[in-house]
C-alpha cells in the first residue's frame, strides 16, 4: 500500500483518487479552499440555486465506468442522469433551429426545413467525416497516456471533403471546413459548437468537428439537482473508499527526495510525506519546471486561455413549456461577444416555485484582467433572443467574472481549458500524466486530454493506470 498525496478536489482529482484508493492505497487529498468539486460549484440565494461551472455533461460514460470501477452501486443509483432533448436551439441573425438529441435523422430533418433541402444530408455527411477523426484518435488521444511520440497527435486527421478547396499544403481550419463544406447559416451552427467550448474557428483545426459528432453521436446529459449534486456523487464515493480529504489546506510546494516527489508542503509550513504526489490543480501553479507542456502548445508559447463571463438570472414568472434547455445564441457580427449559451433547466430544485425561472447565461472571453471580458449588458441583449421578455422578468442577477472562477478554483486568469484535439501541431496538446519528476502525475482538465467534465473524468483512470500498472501502462482494452 502506497501513500498518495492528491493536490486539490476537482473532479479529476477525485476520479483519480477514488481508483487509486480502490486499488488499496492510502490516499489523502489536500483542497486550498472549503469544499469539493473545483469548477462544479453552486450558487444559491432566494429560493433560487444555479451550477457557476459546467451545466451539461457530454460523454457520460466516462462518469459510469468510474462508479463501476470503484464499487458496486452505479451512478444512476446516486444521480438522476437526464438526456437533454431538443439537444440545443440555435439562434442566428436570421433563423433558429431546434436540434433533436442523439437523432441523426432528426438533426437532417430539421436542417433542411430552416435552411433548406439538402443542408441536413451536408450536416451528416460533415459529421462521417469527423466521425473518420475520432475513431482515428479517440484511443491515443482519450484512452492512453500521452505517448512519447505525440507529435503524430499534431497532424490532422480531418478528410477534407475532395473538391473543396481544402486540400492543400495546410490542413484547414474548422472556419473554412464550416464556409466550404457547409456554407451560410449551417456553417454558422458548426462554428458556434466549437466556439461554445472555448475554441477559436478562425485557428481551430477542423479535427474540431469531433466535437459536435461527440455530442449528436453520444447525447447531452443533466444531472437533476444540477451537476453539483455529479461533484457529490464522486466525492462520496471517495470518503465510502476511505480517501480522506483535508480542506483548506493550499499546497505550496512538492517535496522531493532522492530525485523524485515525496510528499506536499502546506501553506502553513505543514510537509506530508507520500510516495506519489498528484496534482488535480492548474499545473501553471507548480513550481518553474515542474511540467512540460508539449512544444508549439499553447502554455508552452506563453499564451492565454481564455475563461468564462456568466450571468445568474433569477426570473420572475415560469419557465415556458416550450422552452429548451441550451440555446446557443451566435453573434458574428461582435467581436466582443460571437456566441452566447443560455441554460434553462427544466429543474424545480433551481427555483423558489412554479412562478420563477433560475437562468445562466455564460460567453468566452479573455482571462481575468483581460481587456476581452465583454460588457455584461450585451449578454443579456443577446439571452434576450433566446428568453423573450427577459429584462421585464429579471428580479436579480449575479455577475460571475474569470477573476471570480480564479478565486474558487485557482487556475490562472479564470482560464476554462478547452478539451485536446489532434492537428496544428499539437498547440490543442496537454501535459502528459506522467511528468519529468518521478512519482508526480497530473490529473484534471489541465493534463492530457484536456479540458470539460467527461475528459477530466478521463485522467483518473489515466493517471491510476499509470501508478498502480507503471509506466507501461497504455490504456483500458
Amino acid at each position: 500500500m502506497a501513500r498518495i498525496a492528491v493536490i486539490g478536489a476537482g473532479m479529476g482529482a477525485m476520479a483519480t483518487a477514488a481508483r487509486l484508493a480502490v486499488a488499496g492505497h492510502q490516499v489523502t487529498v489536500y483542497e486550498r479552499g472549503s469544499t469539493y468539486g473545483g469548477a462544479l460549484g453552486r450558487y444559491e440565494r432566494d429560493g433560487f440555486a444555479f451550477d457557476t461551472g459546467p451545466g451539461l455533461l457530454h460523454l457520460p460514460a466516462v462518469y459510469r465506468d468510474l462508479f463501476v470501477k470503484t464499487g458496486k452501486q452505479p451512478l444512476e443509483d446516486r444521480v438522476e442522469m437526464l438526456q437533454v432533448d431538443p439537444a440545443v436551439r440555435h439562434v442566428l441573425d436570421h433563423a433558429s433551429v431546434t436540434l433533436p438529441g442523439a437523432s441523426r435523422g432528426g438533426v437532417a430533418a430539421a436542417l433542411d426545413e430552416t435552411f433548406g433541402a439538402g443542408a441536413g444530408e451536408r450536416w451528416n455527411d460533415l459529421l462521417g467525416r469527423a466521425r473518420d477523426t475520432w475513431d482515428a484518435t479517440r484511443r491515443p488521444l482519450l484512452e492512453e497516456p500521452l505517448r512519447p511520440d505525440w507529435q503524430v497527435l499534431g497532424r490532422d486527421p480531418y478528410p477534407a471533403l475532395r473538391g473543396s478547396g481544402l486540400l492543400r499544403r495546410r490542413q484547414p481550419t474548422l472556419a473554412e471546413v464550416a464556409r466550404r463544406e457547409l456554407g451560410g447559416g449551417l456553417g454558422e451552427l458548426l462554428r458556434g459548437r466549437v466556439l461554445a467550448y472555448g475554441l477559436d474557428p478562425d485557428s481551430a483545426p477542423a479535427a474540431a468537428a469531433a466535437l459536435p459528432y461527440m455530442e449528436q453521436t453520444f447525447g447531452t446529459w443533466y444531472v437533476r439537482g444540477g451537476m453539483r449534486e455529479l461533484a457529490t456523487a464522486v466525492y462520496e464515493r471517495c470518503l465510502e473508499r476511505k480517501v480522506e480529504f483535508v480542506f483548506g489546506a493550499p499546497v505550496k510546494a512538492v517535496l522531493t527526495r532522492d530525485g523524485r516527489a515525496a510528499g506536499v508542503r502546506l501553506a502553513d509550513g505543514t510537509e506530508a510525506g507520500a510516495d506519489s504526489v498528484v496534482c488535480g490543480i492548474d499545473p501553471r501553479q507548480l513550481p518553474a519546471g515542474s511540467v512540460s507542456w508539449p512544444r508549439g502548445s499553447v502554455q508552452a508559447r506563453g499564451g492565454s486561455v481564455p475563461g468564462r463571463l456568466t450571468l445568474l438570472l433569477a426570473l420572475r414568472g415560469g419557465r415556458p413549456a416550450e422552452a429548451v434547455h441550451r440555446t446557443l445564441v451566435h453573434s458574428p457580427g461582435s467581436a466582443a461577444v460571437q456566441l452566447v449559451t443560455v441554460l434553462r433547466p427544466d429543474d424545480p430544485s433551481t427555483r423558489p416555485d412554479a412562478d420563477h425561472e433560475a437562468v445562466t447565461v455564460s460567453a468566452v472571453c479573455g482571462p481575468a484582467g483581460g481587456a476581452a471580458v465583454p460588457d455584461p449588458e450585451k449578454l443579456l441583449d443577446l439571452a434576450a433572443r433566446a428568453v423573450p421578455d427577459l429584462r421585464k422578468r429579471l428580479l436579480w442577477q449575479e455577475v460571475r467574472t474569470p477573476a471570480h472562477v480564479e478565486a474558487a478554483t485557482g487556475a490562472r486568469g479564470g482560464s476554462v481549458p478547452a478539451p485536446a484535439l489532434p492537428g496544428d501541431g499539437g498547440r490543442l496538446l496537454y501535459p502528459a500524466n506522467a511528468t519529468g519528476l518521478p512519482g508526480l502525475y497530473l490529473a484534471g482538465g489541465w493534463a492530457h486530454p484536456g479540458g470539460g467534465l467527461a475528459h477530466a473524468g478521463m485522467t483518473g483512470a489515466l493517471v491510476a493506470g499509470l501508478i498502480v500498472e507503471g509506466a507501461e501502462f497504455r490504456g483500458s482494452q
